[in-house]
């Protein structure tokens, strides 16, 4: 463990006074924290009705009930952590309650790992444990980037490991980065890349402060850096790979994502939450109560830095920059000092982080208790399908880039999939991007599959049907009304746009299910 710069916290608090009262409060509001996974058999996150769906294929896999759409293949792909551990897990129970598992382990180790930071850096807890709480339900994690969630909490236990080692026998440490170099390559590549920025800069920032030598700190980078080097050939030779292509930067939004990090339902609240944060670290800062010491300024400026620098979207995966917000959040507390001048003060910042977070923790229980119902509906109308079935995804509400019109319908976007499971469909919407999942699309329907997208707009499919298409309609929708047997359009219910053509088989105040009338 690192001692010899641990920074001295000045907190003047009695030992069982000011100290248990955080520690309570932190208790209780991590309780409560975790209750939306508890009571939500699927949480209304963007992504994971579309994950939840994949883990029935891959626990399936192999049984007389797997799909026959969809194939299982494996390949040497660095964004495997649900798929790996949710179908082992599936044998114990069922798959929905193993995917809530996950999701609830990611959660437990975002914050056991930002606590277990803070005590290898400072011999204590303080900051991180709120700090974690308060970006538990942030954009990232709310709109279901389960495997990048897991793997950042697996990244933040490898840097506590990392900085106990630091100075202790450079065998054990390497045995240790080669662990969790493998296992955050598995669970999420730019997990990984977190892990390997922080302590390269925390080792950069050594060599003035140590006076180490650049020959030892070199020898430090290269042994941190040479498992990561030693998986990606193995990758190269098996021919494995870091999702697809597709590289944007959507520089107009870098200012943007700082006031809509908070919370992924409401921008309202992501902002004033945002900023009571923002403000109160400021004025925090410039008084002297707040300081970060000289290893958190580095990691804060290649943070920054790195955010400026990285595309919005890379190897396909959007919102990567986004992902560097909430991984700074839970880092630089480790290496934050405060020292509040009275007991007033203390209570008070003490009330305000506790607002925050159950600010944001009100919002998720508002979206997700209802999409209980919104959920179960769905899952009922499946029974409406034929089994083997083609299912399409339509929209009359507004899918189009970020930041959406109404994020609290956007959960909705990738139910359908779950098709996949209740009704052994085929669904394009399903993830099967190569690079990033194991399951793809067979022969037969692969011309229909598209790994990434939302819901078709309602227009689109009524101008096609009428035989007035533009003439950039994607492949996949192009001869629609033939190649589907169902349409689910999701939305506010409305008039049937296409009477002729399209068959209403159930309605709910989320989506209207239609049969597809086949002509040629």
């Amino acid at each position: 463990m690192v001692t010899s710069d641990r920074p001295i916290l000045t907190i003047r608090a009695r030992p069982g006074s000011d100290r248990s009262v955080a520690i309570t409060v932190l208790a209780v509001l991590a309780a409560v924290s975790f209750l939306p996974v508890l009571l939500t058999p699927i949480p209304a996150m963007v992504d994971y009705p579309n994950h939840l769906a994949r883990m029935y294929i891959l626990s399936q896999n192999g049984t007389p009930s797997a799909n026959p759409h969809y194939e299982v293949a494996w390949a040497f792909y660095p964004n495997l952590g649900m798929d790996l551990l949710v179908p082992q897990l599936a044998r114990l129970m069922s798959v929905e309650n193993a995917t809530r598992l996950f999701l609830l382990l990611s959660q437990f180790l975002i914050v056991g790992g930002a606590l277990l930071l803070e005590r290898a850096r400072k011999g204590r807890v303080h900051l991180a444990g709120f700090a974690a709480l308060a970006f538990l339900y942030c954009l990232p994690f709310s709109w279901g980037f389960v495997n990048f969630e897991f793997g950042l909490g697996l990244a933040l236990c490898g840097i506590a490991v990392y900085l106990m080692l630091a100075d202790g026998p450079w065998p054990l440490r390497f045995v240790a980065n080669v662990v969790f170099v493998a296992a955050l390559y598995a669970a999420h590549f730019f997990s990984l890349g977190i892990y390997g920025a922080t302590l390269g800069l925390y080792e950069l920032w050594r060599i003035g402060h140590r006076r180490i030598s650049y020959r030892d700190t070199a020898v430090r980078l290269g042994a941190l850096a040479m498992p990561a080097l030693a998986l990606f050939g193995v990758m190269h030779m098996t021919a494995g790979s870091i999702g697809s292509k597709g590289t944007n930067w959507f520089l107009e939004f870098k200012p943007i994502w700082p006031l809509r990090i908070m919370n992924g339902y409401n921008l309202t609240v992501a902002a004033t939450t945002g900023l009571v944060l923002m403000i109160a670290l400021l004025f925090a800062a410039r008084r002297g109560f707040l300081k970060l010491e000289a290893a958190g300024i580095w990691i804060a400026i290649g943070f920054a830095l790195l955010y400026v620098a990285i595309p919005s979207k890379l190897f396909g995966t959007s919102f990567v920059d986004l992902r560097m917000i909430p991984a700074a959040a839970l880092i630089l507390p480790a290496f934050c000092s405060l020292s509040l001048p009275s007991r007033a003060w203390r209570m008070a910042a003490l009330a305000a982080i506790s607002g925050v977070i159950l600010v944001n923790l009100a919002v998720v229980l508002a979206v997700w208790l209802p999409y209980r119902a919104d959920f179960a509906a769905i899952v009922a109308s499946f029974d409406k399908i034929d089994r083997g079935s083609r299912v399409l995804v339509g929209s009359t509400g507004d899918n189009g880039d970020p930041p959406f019109a109404d994020l609290t319908s956007y959960p909705m976007y990738y139910a359908p999939t779950l098709a996949v499971h209740y009704a052994n469909a085929f669904v394009p919407n399903l993830f099967t991007e190569a690079g990033k999942q194991p399951v793809r699309a067979r022969e037969t329907v692969r011309r229909l599959a598209i790994p990434y997208g939302g819901p078709v707009p309602a227009d689109l499919l009524a101008a096609i049907a009428t035989s007035q298409p533009p003439a950039d309609v994607p492949p996949f929708v192009r001869t629609w009304y033939r190649d589907y047997d169902y349409l689910y359009m999701l939305g506010p219910p409305a008039a049937n746009p296409l009477p002729d053509l399209l068959e209403v088989l159930d309605t709910s105040e989320r989506f209207v299910l239609y049969r597809i009338r086949r002509r040629s």
